[in-house]
């Protein structure tokens, strides 16, 4: 997809979820629309999910794709990495990763996007697969940023952050 086209389709995905997320403030509702949307619009996403911290474990949370992997090893892998980094990263071979944790064979590229709540607090990232080599780009890092921002959003962030925290 070209570098244009790739932009005005992540802008036409954060405004159709815009519309979409004004129903809830659950943020695992929210995380679930998001997983649905993107996953069904961009055609190079082989798995698209979210990974929650919950009791210092990495488990995975709302996905679409194939089964995943239920609780990731502590500090391994690009899930972890973007947690411990606290920034988004962005994986051209998954194979040539330290530690990457192979969760489906098939899932060759990755992009990682840190989750946070109102206050800042990484809680969780954005995982997003590809079964191409190098599938993704910075389009796609700024545009999943912007993207996970509806997670928590300004309007409810004290109530929806609470009830995040409760759940894990």
């Amino acid at each position: 997809m070209k570098l244009r086209a790739k932009q005005d389709r992540y802008h036409r995905i954060y405004k159709q979820l815009q519309e979409l997320l004004t129903r809830t403030a659950d943020p695992v509702a929210r995380m679930a629309t998001i997983v649905a949307l993107l996953h069904h619009k961009m055609e190079h996403f082989f798995w698209t999910g979210f990974y929650r911290l919950v009791n210092g474990e990495l488990t995975v949370g709302p996905y679409q794709g194939p089964l995943a992997c239920q609780v990731l090893a502590r500090d391994q892998g690009v899930c972890w990495a973007g947690i411990n980094r606290e920034e988004s990263l962005i994986v051209d071979d998954v194979e040539q990763f330290p530690g990457h944790i192979p969760c489906d064979a098939r899932s060759r590229s990755e992009v990682v996007i840190p989750l946070r709540t109102a206050d800042g607090t990484v809680v969780g990232v954005l995982d997003v697969d590809s079964d191409g080599l190098a599938a993704f780009d910075e389009v796609d890092r700024v545009g999943l940023e912007r993207i996970v921002t509806l997670v928590f959003p300004s309007a409810t962030l004290g109530e929806a952050a609470a009830l995040f925290r409760e759940k894990t």
